[in-house]
C-alpha cells in the first residue's frame, strides 16, 4: 500500500500558530460588527462627555481614537471630529498622536497573532510580495498611507503580517498620517468655528497649504511622466 503524502514540515501549522491567527480573524469580525452595529454618540454628547470628565476625558478619548482603527473605522471620520471638538492644533496634535498610536497597535496585534501563520503557509509569490515590502520598509507603508482608496486597518495589519521591521513601518506611519491629518482637522475645526471669523479663517491655512502641496506634487509627477514619454 502506497503511503499517505503528508504536509511538508514547513507547512505545518502549529496549534498555537492557528489559535492565534484564528483569534485575528475574530478580533476582526468583532471589530466589523461594532462598527456596523454600534451608534456613534454625536458632536454635543462628546463635547458634554468631554466637559464633564476634565483631562481624564482627553485621556480617554485618545485611547478611544486609537483602538478604534483596529476596527474598520475611517480615520478620516475621527480626524474630522477631533477638529470640531478641539480646534486645528490641539485636534491636530491629538489625530497624529493617536493615528501613530492605532498604526503602532495594529502592526503589533497583525504581528503577534498572524505572522508566524504567513510565514509558514506563504506560497512563493507571496514570500517575493512580502520581501519586497521589507525591502522597501518605510516607503512602502508611507504610499499606503496616503493612498486615500487604502483602509488604515488593512495597512497596519498588512505591516505586521509582513517581515518589515517595527522602526521603518512607524517612520512611514508617522510621516503618512500627517498629511491627511492636517487636511481633514481643519476641514473639523472649520466646521466648529463657522461664525468664529479669525479662527475660521485660521483653520483655512493649513488646508490650503496641503492642498496646495498636494497639487504641486501631482504637477511635478506629471512633468516626469511627460519628460519620460518625450523622444531623446
Amino acid at each position: 500500500m502506497a503511503p499517505v503524502p503528508t504536509a511538508p514540515a514547513a507547512r505545518r501549522l502549529p496549534r498555537g500558530a492557528a489559535l492565534r491567527a484564528a483569534a485575528l480573524l475574530a478580533l476582526l469580525a468583532g471589530g466589523v460588527v461594532l462598527a456596523v452595529l454600534v451608534d456613534v454618540p454625536d458632536v454635543g454628547t462628546v463635547r458634554a462627555w468631554l466637559d464633564r470628565r476634565g483631562p481624564a476625558g482627553w485621556v480617554l478619548l485618545l485611547a478611544a481614537l486609537s483602538l478604534a482603527p483596529l476596527a474598520p473605522v475611517p480615520r478620516t471620520a475621527l480626524s474630522v471630529l477631533t477638529g470640531v471638538l478641539a480646534g486645528f492644533w490641539a485636534g491636530l496634535a491629538l489625530s497624529v498622536a493617536s493615528g501613530v498610536l492605532a498604526a503602532l497597535a495594529g502592526f503589533g496585534l497583525a504581528r503577534w497573532l498572524g505572522r508566524e501563520t504567513v510565514t509558514r503557509l506563504a506560497g512563493p509569490r507571496l514570500a517575493r510580495a512580502d520581501a519586497l515590502l521589507t525591502r522597501r520598509g518605510a516607503v512602502a507603508v508611507l504610499v499606503g498611507r496616503l493612498l486615500p482608496v487604502a483602509p488604515f486597518t488593512l495597512v497596519s495589519y498588512a505591516g505586521g503580517l509582513s517581515g518589515m521591521r517595527c522602526g521603518p513601518y512607524l517612520l512611514g506611519s508617522t510621516a503618512g498620517v500627517v498629511p491627511g491629518s492636517v487636511l481633514h482637522v481643519g476641514i473639523g475645526a472649520t466646521l466648529g468655528a463657522a461664525g468664529g471669523g479669525g479662527g475660521l479663517l485660521l483653520s483655512l491655512v493649513p488646508v490650503g497649504l496641503v492642498l496646495a502641496g498636494l497639487g504641486l506634487a501631482r504637477w511635478w509627477q506629471l512633468r516626469r511622466r511627460g519628460a519620460a514619454r518625450a523622444p531623446s
